[in-house]
């Protein structure tokens, strides 16, 4: 398929109309997911193309909006109007813009399955019914798959309920479109009202619901980047929302296609918030993360901190490369398959991908590792082998290091132990502790440059300058050599950045590189270091509240503000 155009065919296709929700990804639904998975063409909007492009096949075709929010000061007012082009080029000679609903109908043709994915809920996008009405009227078989509806889904973010135990009435509307008589019958009313708008037209809004009758000093909560870690919301009236807004120098939301969500009346729980707010108090909530691993190493690691509330961005500060020599790492494995062996002991993720690649190369696979036990040094590494097929017999069941492995390890017994031999694949780098360690519990080692750790490309100049600058709310090290290679690729974390280590050696390392450790893990674990930060945050977090200081985070600070320094 040609990167540029869409080709037809004599049969009708099949299109599903999707609601992405209103911007957090994990509101997609399964029967969404499972959609996505199965799409040849991918329609979507420019807002929505992030959340939905993650679970589309690898090749699928993209069809997005080209605009841009800076210049489109009130998206989604006028017919969505979509460029063509594919999942990895830009718009460079792409065809001119066209109506979305002639393309969602050209790209169904020829059998293909279209996804037209629109923000929030099909139902609630007149667009969508349009595109909808143009399939029936050309016989293109279509299905809904609705979605989390912004106008419900960010008030339960911003810890807003609509309805209470009174089951006061709620109405819905779109400030950008609505008519005086609108306005007018909401003003009447004395239930919940939530109006989707512009940051800018929010003042608008108050104003006119204040005219069509409802009192001035009305709660009113107004919600920007709803459900995405930029989201920020405000409580006023109806009265002094514009001046609040203006005071706090609320900005609009980069998300230019996304309105804002404004929840007005009595019982919409405006003065409950603080202790609904479920989303924003997160303990991280909004935090940039820097995570100095690749991000299949990052993966689980990146999750947990989402789960915080922060915004992980790994940045990779080695690279992983063959061995100089590979005849030694050939001569171990071909000793795995002729028994020379009783152990082989997995000290990362790297030296099991080492040693299944190899295998690979050999045509070998796990049940090579028959009768020979396996020891893998922590949950991660012992993840990656159950992938590979081969259960670890042992896992630290203390400190995830190469001492708790030790720990474990049984000494040589040649009564129970036919051979005494040890195969550990490793880094080139590696420390001599557990070879000793073995050494003196009876063993042969054979210690093997399973694969070599260099220094990694440095990043993007944005990303350094984010580094350098303050741009980041932490750094997470999670070994001395993160430490060393991060400063070598791209310069010292800037002192307004909280800087979290592993543990006293990594903590030792960036004190020398003059880094002032404000967060320790309690014990050498990855998801422990998170945990840390996060307790870390909250702390700082429910401090600024007893202080009655507005809570910020670490990069929101003065430049050159001095640190307190704080250890958890």
């Amino acid at each position: 398929m040609s990167p540029t155009t869409l080709p037809a065919g004599p049969e009708h296709g099949h299109v599903t109309f999707l609601g992405a929700g209103p911007g957090d990804p994990g509101l997609l639904t399964l029967r969404a997911v499972e959609a996505l998975a199965n799409a040849d063409v991918l329609v979507a909007e420019h807002e929505v193309l992030d959340v939905v492009r993650k679970h589309a096949r690898q090749g699928v075709a993209e069809v997005h909006t080209d605009a841009d929010p800076a210049t489109d000061p009130v998206p989604g007012t006028g017919t969505p109007q979509l460029t063509v082009v594919n999942g990895t080029s830009t718009t460079a000679g792409v065809p001119a813009v066209r109506d979305a609903a002639h393309l969602v109908m050209e790209a169904a043709r020829g059998g293909r399955r279209v996804v037209r994915a629109v923000s929030g809920d099909p139902g609630l996008d007149a667009y969508a019914a349009e595109e909808m009405l143009a399939c029936a009227a050309a016989g293109v078989p279509f299905e809904v798959v609705p979605g989390v509806a912004t106008a419900v889904g960010v008030p339960a973010y911003a810890g807003v309920p609509l309805r209470d135990a009174h089951g006061a009435d709620v109405r819905f509307v779109d400030a950008r479109t609505a008519s005086d008589r609108c306005w007018t019958e909401v003003g009447a009313s004395d239930g919940t009202v939530v109006v989707s708008t512009t940051l800018d037209g929010v003042g608008a809004a108050a104003g006119e619901l204040v005219s069509a009758g409802r009192k001035p000093d009305t709660p009113m909560t107004v919600t920007v980047a709803g459900t995405t870690t930029r989201q920020r919301t405000w409580t006023a009236t109806l009265g002094t929302i514009a001046q609040t807004l203006k005071q706090a120098k609320a900005l609009p939301s980069p998300e230019g296609g996304r309105p804002v969500i404004a929840v007005v009346g009595e019982r919409s729980a405006a003065a409950r918030r603080e202790q609904l707010s479920w989303f924003e108090s997160k303990p991280l909530f909004g935090w940039k993360v820097l995570v100095p691993r690749t991000k299949e190493q990052a993966a689980s690691l990146s999750d947990q901190l989402r789960s915080y509330g922060a915004v992980p961005h790994e940045v990779p500060t080695i690279a992983v490369e063959p061995p100089r020599t590979p005849q030694q790492m050939e001569r171990a494995v071909k000793g795995l398959v002729t028994g020379r062996y009783e152990w082989i002991a997995f000290t990362s993720v790297n030296a099991v991908k080492a040693v299944r690649e190899k295998f690979e190369e050999y045509g070998l696979d796990a049940r090579a590792f028959a009768g020979i036990k396996v020891a893998a040094v922590g949950e991660q590494t012992a993840k990656a082998l159950i992938a590979f097929g081969v259960k670890p017999d042992l896992v630290p069941s203390g400190e995830q290091s190469a001492a708790g492995l030790l720990e474990d390890w049984p000494p040589y017994d040649p009564v129970f132990d036919p051979i005494d031999r040890v195969f550990l694949p490793r880094a080139d780098i590696a420390t001599e502790t557990l070879v000793a360690g073995l050494i003196e519990l009876g063993w042969e080692v054979d210690d093997v440059t399973a694969y070599r750790t260099v220094r990694a490309s440095p990043p993007p100049a944005e990303t350094r300058e984010a580094i350098k600058g303050g741009g980041f709310d932490a750094v997470l090290f999670t070994s001395s050599s993160t430490v060393r290679n991060l400063v070598g690729i791209a310069g010292k974390p800037h002192n307004v950045t909280v800087i979290a280590c592993i543990g006293p050696a990594t903590a030792k390392t960036a004190e020398e590189h003059g880094l002032r450790v404000d967060v320790m893990a309690p014990e050498p674990s990855v998801h422990k270091l998170a945990e840390a930060l996060a307790d870390f945050g909250a702390k700082r977090r429910l401090a600024a509240i007893e202080a009655g200081e507005p809570v910020t985070r670490p990069s929101e600070r003065r430049p050159g503000a001095r640190r307190r320094r704080t250890t958890t």
